[in-house]
Parts: C-alpha cells; structure tokens; sequence
C-alpha cells in the first residue's frame, strides 16, 4: 500500500481549527474565501462517498466552535476540542487514532504551520499515510503556509487539491455518485 492508494475504505478526514475566531486572522477561512471553499467541498464529498470525518477544535472556549459553513455540511462528524497543537498529542484523539484501522488521514484546517504540521508528522511516526489537501489549508501567514506545506511534503505527507482526492476516492466515471461528485466540483 502506498500513500496515493487512497479509497473510501482506507481514509477519514480530520479537519483542523476551523474555528469562528481564526476568520479574522485568516480570511480565507471565512465563507465564501477559498479555503472554506476547499474544506467545505473535501467535507461534501466525504460525506457523498461515506468517508468518516472527524474535526478538531482548538481551545473552544477562547476561539469559538467550527465555522458553521462546516458543520451544517458534516452535523454528524465528532468533534474534539483540544489544547495540544499536534491532534495525536491528545489523549482522546491519541487512543482514537492508535484504534483508528484506516490507514490514510486527509488533513485540512490551520495552522498550517503549526497544528497541521504537527499533526502530520505525529500522524507519519506513528504508522498512517497523511494527505493534505493543500487548498483547504491555511495560516495567517501565506509564507508560512507555503513553508509548511513544503515541509509536509519534506516529511512524507503526500499534498494533493482537494479534487484530486475526490476523485481518487471516485475511482471512475459514470453513476449517480460520480454525478453527484461532479457537481459539487462545478
């Protein structure tokens, strides 16, 4: 098995701190920017195809739940809330991956260079295959969001556009799912 095997029945996705409070620090966030945009339709197409999606939340109590534009599309996803940076660090999320059989976990959210990175590499050390949907991701500081995505890449992680996962979870053309795929891409 390799890092672009993935299917539906290998992968979840983990959407990081796509909180109400980081839309003024990171616009793109906000409905109608593009990494909303990205998140919402990795988080639609999941939903279509029947990938789990599970969502962590940075210290909920300062920095405001999941943006809503999210959670009416995935009502049904576990969120976590959190204060370690890596999502592997903590402990319900920690027991919840080393239970976890998928072996690929598609990353969205911010900071890219922080939680996101962190996450990854934990991720990678501990034996799962990281995608990160690099248009569905984000920090407050371009640069450094394209450090960290150059270091996941570094690191191992396989960085794809989020259509690109859609589709390969697809697999091929035709049928009512692939329709339905293709227009929410539109």
């Amino acid at each position: 098995m390799d890092r672009f095997d993935l299917t539906t029945a290998n992968s979840l996705v983990l959407a990081v701190d796509l909180q109400e409070r980081f839309q003024a620090a990171i616009p793109s966030i906000a409905p109608g920017g593009t990494v909303a945009k990205a998140a919402r339709l990795l988080l639609e197409g999941a939903k279509l195809l029947n990938v789990p999606t599970l969502i962590s939340e940075q210290y909920p109590k300062g920095l405001g739940p999941t943006l809503p534009l999210l959670r009416e599309v995935q009502p049904e996803a576990s969120v976590f809330a959190k204060t370690h940076f890596s999502c592997y660090d903590d402990p319900t999320l920690n027991q919840l991956f080393s239970e976890e059989p998928r072996s690929h976990v598609i990353l969205c959210g911010v900071e890219a260079h922080v939680c996101l990175l962190a996450t990854m590499a934990d991720l990678l050390s501990h034996g799962k295959w990281v995608v990160v949907a690099a248009d569905a991701v984000d920090s407050r500081n371009p640069q450094h969001r394209d450090w960290a995505l150059s270091a996941m890449r570094d690191l191992g992680a396989l960085v794809l556009p989020v259509e690109s996962i859609l589709f390969r979870w697809q697999r091929q053309a035709g049928g009512a799912t692939f329709k339905a795929l293709s227009n929410l891409v539109k």
